[in-house]
């Protein structure tokens, strides 16, 4: 298998979002890509806010927007206990970065991921050991 990345929540919007088509077409091509090599991770966390972003921003139809959740849950899904919430807390308290960005950056880096692919966080950063890609900036 190759070297995890983990796709934050807007990556995966960004690949049903079509009046983007520049990030569009960057997003299904960077997650398809890894999916196929089994190299994709994304968290409980993503799937929720997918499902929201999605149903309220696009206004996809909910059945829809259930059938993608069902799909990418087939795929590598990190799953949180208490002691992942409290990590993610002391994340939070020394980067200061938001908690809910805490706990994406703590479901990398508890898959293993070698990158975490966001546009939400800055771009070149290292935070929880896990680097920070923004794959829609220009080379």
């Amino acid at each position: 298998m190759s070297a995890l990345a983990f796709f934050d929540t807007n990556i995966l919007v960004y690949s049903d979002d079509a009046l983007s088509p520049e990030k569009h077409a960057r997003a299904i091509e960077l997650f398809t890509d890894h999916r196929e090599r089994g190299a994709a991770v994304i968290s409980l966390q993503v799937l929720q806010e997918y499902y929201a972003t999605v149903t309220r921003k696009l206004d996809f139809d909910a059945e829809l927007a259930q059938r993608k959740v069902e799909m990418l849950a087939r795929g590598n899904v990190v799953r949180f206990e208490a002691r992942d919430v409290i990590a993610a807390i002391e994340l939070h308290r020394l980067t200061r970065i938001s908690f809910w960005d805490a706990m994406i950056v703590h479901a990398a880096r508890l898959a293993g991921a070698s990158v975490l692919y966001t546009e939400d966080l800055q771009h070149g950063a290292v935070l929880g050991g896990v680097p920070v890609v923004n794959p829609f900036l220009t080379a």
